[in-house]
């Protein structure tokens, strides 16, 4: 993976910065509580839902056991209809693969559907160092992209800009970058729309070359598929004489019936809606309609490895979709940016430490970027345990042990500053391979708890601090339970 945002800090201080914007956390909190409301009357129309949920379950566990005979499957399906595969190993590989296909069209600048595969290897500055000018035609890409931003969200990449923040960035940058936004603009929503519309335009006219990602590809037939809200992904994907694909390995599905599973289920989870107001689907090329020329670039940096873990690997299950952003407690507050990766909230929080690894201080902190509630497991279309993953990768990072990295098994060293988590957890594991110490301990916190402290000593501030620390019985239970005879004798 290309690495972490410039600069980015661990997640605690990164998130302690973002609590104390109020602008932010109002913007977020209006945001994701009113998606959040809307999915759940979406979902609550669907009386198989959970089925559903199920079916989307098996089908991605199914494929990801024979990734390698579907990927053969889908470059044959591809090649067929007159397309190109490449494949890519690493994001170096892979911006080097586009950068050069766009190169070899003489052209340089392109129109770019929203694909966070490209905004993962950092294609945009990939193409810049090349003098290549790539231009986001998503909405919220565009305001990303004008305000020399970072997305903060997986669905809304501006979610943390409200309506005053977009009409400033609209009036002040969009002339640098095209067409520049109208006298008088206001923050009405119809305006500010017409303004991207306007600004978009003529680069869709103009652009001989589109970079799109895929939400789905369809092994059997080759087909890749977006789906969005606006339309500018079709002017992308039908306009221009060359389109180039980048895609993650684990985007494919088997068949088309498979597929009608994640139609059902992706709009639904992250847009509250019913069907996607656009759902484009290609195949190949043809000689009378769309791009002459496709390129299909299929992407792994990392996933591979993440495939190996057998608790991680569900992970690739993913379909994007963000309702688990849109319910967790920690990403309200907080923010996308935090987590120092294209990939925010608690879906992130799993994917980006096996996709880049722990050895960062950013990546070694995102899983424990949660309160483990289980909300992002409740909303998940395809039920990914978020919460049993983030856990495993807790022990990962303070354990170390085996992994995959780059294809290789490696042994990772425990990571600093666990030293006292990693002393307390040997310690609970002997004290309960022994049940006389384990008794005779709680039996002395029982008879000493009128000396126990209200706040932890040390480090253990940072937690009593916010927390109440649990009150020590006046007998233990095993005591208890032999003194009543299991409850029986019990009077009081």
């Amino acid at each position: 993976m290309s690495g972490t945002y410039l600069g980015m800090p661990a997640f605690p201080q990164a998130a302690h910065e973002a609590v104390n914007d109020a602008t932010l956390r109002g913007n977020l909190r209006h945001a994701t509580h009113t998606i959040r409301a809307k999915r759940a009357r979406a979902v609550a129309e669907v009386s198989d839902w959970a089925a559903l949920r199920e079916a989307g379950k098996q089908i991605k566990d199914h494929t990801l056991r024979h990734l390698d005979r579907y990927l053969l499957r889908l470059e044959e399906a591809v090649t067929a209809a007159g397309g190109t595969v490449h494949w890519a190993a690493d994001a170096e590989e892979a911006n080097r693969v586009v950068t050069d296909l766009v190169k070899a069209t003489g052209e340089s600048e392109v129109v770019k559907v929203k694909s966070m595969a490209t905004q993962e290897i950092g294609l945009n500055e990939a193409l810049e160092a090349e003098g290549i000018r790539a231009y986001e035609t998503d909405l919220a890409e565009l305001i990303v992209q004008l305000g020399k931003d970072r997305p903060s969200h997986i669905l809304v990449p501006a979610i943390h800009r409200n309506r005053g923040e977009i009409r400033d960035i609209f009036r002040r940058e969009m002339s640098g970058w095209g067409r520049p936004a109208p006298d008088g603009l206001t923050d009405t929503p119809a305006e500010l729309a017409e303004a991207a519309r306007l600004h978009l335009r003529e680069k869709f006219l103009r652009a001989k070359v589109g970079i799109s990602g895929a939400n789905f590809m369809v092994a059997e037939t080759g087909t890749l598929v977006v789906v969005e809200s606006e339309g500018n992904g079709r002017m992308c994907l039908t306009l221009p004489e060359t389109l180039i694909s980048v895609v993650g390995i684990e985007k494919i599905v088997p068949t088309w019936q498979d597929l009608e599973v994640f139609l059902q289920t992706l709009p639904r989870s992250s847009t509250a809606e019913r069907m996607n107001p656009y759902t484009s689907m290609w195949t190949g090329t043809t000689d009378t309609d769309g791009p002459r020329t496709f390129h299909l670039v299929l992407l792994d940096n990392g996933r591979t490895d993440t495939l190996a873990d057998d608790v991680g690997r569900q992970a690739l299950r993913c379909i994007r979709c963000s309702a688990c952003l849109n319910v967790c407690p920690v990403y309200e507050r907080a923010g996308g940016h935090a987590y120092g990766s294209v990939y925010p909230g608690p879906i992130g929080a799993i994917l980006s430490p096996q996709l880049r690894g722990t050895a960062s201080a950013i990546d070694a902190s995102l899983p424990y970027a949660s309160s483990l509630c289980g909300a992002c497991y409740e909303v998940c279309p395809v039920a990914i345990d978020i919460p049993e993953v983030l856990v495993h990768l807790r022990e990962r990072v303070v354990e170390g042990g085996e992994a995959v990295r780059e294809g290789n098994k490696v042994l990772l060293k425990p990571a600093k500053g666990h030293a006292a988590e990693r002393a307390a957890m040997r310690a609970a594991r002997w004290a309960f391979a022994h049940p006389a110490a384990l008794r005779t301990g709680q039996r002395l916190a029982s008879r000493s708890r009128r000396l126990h402290p209200r706040t932890l000593p040390g480090p253990g501030r940072a937690w009593s601090a916010t927390r109440d620390l649990p009150a020590v019985p006046a007998e233990p239970f095993r005591d208890w339970w032999q003194r009543t005879n299991g409850g029986k004798d019990d009077t009081k």
